[in-house]
């Protein structure tokens, strides 16, 4: 089967998260690609320590679903891909593989994030739309659990694809200054961030009728716990020890 898809440029800049799907399946070989291409992402040291899930069990899908936000699509949408750092691997190639080491833990995550950019690029450039899935780690053990992962495997995210059933509003980012700098790092600029900050206000009075903007969301997120089970699971499963 042969597809046609959009310029990677066209479909960056258009990106936004879909959480509506028609229902329609997924091509099989048209999945296929799209694991492929995830897969051809670039991986530290050449080791591949990311792995996907493809979660296609409904009863798996509904207790994951349960685990943080009762977020509905985790069900509804057509594939579920839950994303993990994965050193099981290299145990089985060479048990004396030291994974404790938190340099370890950060490579792969980062090979887990750029194999899910690849993956979600491809997608939305077939025209599917898709969502990643950060709640799986609001009871990391539970999801753990339901997915009956081994030592030195972690689940980090999911994303959900599915065909698009609705053409949200484009979320405004932060303006280019505030997240690329020269030669070093600068403090964002006050005047700038405060109009970015009002930008966002009116994009959430706008799409859902919320009195929201930037400041209140890092609040919200970031000005209390931050899921303090995380560390200890990471610590449990044989890494981030040191």
């Amino acid at each position: 089967m042969e597809f046609t898809s959009k310029p990677a440029l066209q479909t960056a800049l258009n990106h936004r998260s879909i959480r509506k799907y028609t229902g329609e399946p997924i091509p099989a070989e048209m999945l296929e690609i799209i694991l492929k291409a995830g897969q051809a992402a670039s991986t530290s040291s050449f080791l591949q320590s990311a792995h996907i899930i493809r979660v296609t069990d409904m009863e798996m899908r509904k207790k994951l679903r349960a685990v943080g936000a009762n977020q509905h699509y985790i069900e509804t949408c057509a594939e579920f891909l839950v994303f993990c750092i994965d050193f099981a691997k290299h145990k089985q190639i060479a048990p004396d593989v030291q994974t404790d080491w938190t340099e370890m833990t950060l490579m792969g995550s980062i090979d887990a994030g750029i194999m899910a950019q690849n993956v979600m690029l491809t997608a939305e450039s077939l025209g599917l739309g898709g969502v990643y899935i950060g709640c799986l780690r609001d009871d990391i053990n539970a999801t753990n659990e339901i997915l009956n992962l081994p030592e030195n495997v972690v689940p980090l995210f999911g994303m959900s694809l599915g065909w698009p059933a609705q053409e949200p509003m484009m979320r405004p980012r932060l303006p280019i200054e505030c997240v690329v700098t020269e030669n070093g790092y600068c403090p964002m600029d006050k005047s700038v961030y405060e109009a970015y900050n009002a930008q966002v206000k009116d994009y959430y009075k706008q799409r859902s009728n919320l009195d929201l903007d930037f400041t209140q969301q890092v609040r919200n997120s970031l000005c209390q716990e931050v899921r303090p089970d995380v560390l200890p699971f990471l610590q449990r499963k044989g890494l981030a020890k040191r």
